[in-house]
């Protein structure tokens, strides 16, 4: 039976194999492949959903529309509502990912650790590509903008 504890364990294994293609084999054709695909964010998206569905209440939502940090920490203490939160975690620093992946591909600056660190503490990992790229573009000749 899927569970909620078990939707969530599944969650975190299903982007496993992602972060391992885009940090061991950055420059596999399958890795490029494979990162070329939105399926994956639908997958997870579509988990999101349903556990957002079963997450939210008429009194949640309200207590959510103009949030309270109290009124948030109520509302994660839920399995389901934290569970959420995860996925949406999961959901979005995969996605960042997949952008400083395609921007070292494009560029050819240096990713592994700005991936590594995305992978644990997405926003971290986000800025350490940005002073990456900025230090790289500091050293080299080539000026590639991050906003492509």
């Amino acid at each position: 039976m899927l569970t909620t504890t078990n939707l969530f364990s599944l969650a975190n294994l299903f982007v496993l194999p992602f972060w391992t293609l885009m940090i061991l084999l950055p420059n596999w054709s399958v890795t490029k492949k494979v990162m070329e695909s939105y399926l994956p964010f639908i997958a997870l998206i579509s988990l999101y959903i349903y556990f957002i569905s079963g997450a939210i209440t008429s009194e949640s939502a309200q207590a959510l529309a103009n949030p309270q940090l109290a009124d948030i920490a109520r509302f994660f203490s839920d399995e389901t509502a934290a569970a959420t939160g995860w996925v949406h975690f999961l959901v979005m620093d995969l996605f960042v990912g997949r952008w400083i992946y395609w921007q070292g591909q494009q560029t050819g600056v240096w990713t592994v650790h700005s991936l590594i660190l995305c992978l644990f503490a997405g926003p971290v990992g986000l800025l350490s590509h940005i002073v990456t790229h900025w230090v790289s573009q500091k050293f080299t000749q080539t000026k590639v903008s991050l906003e492509t």
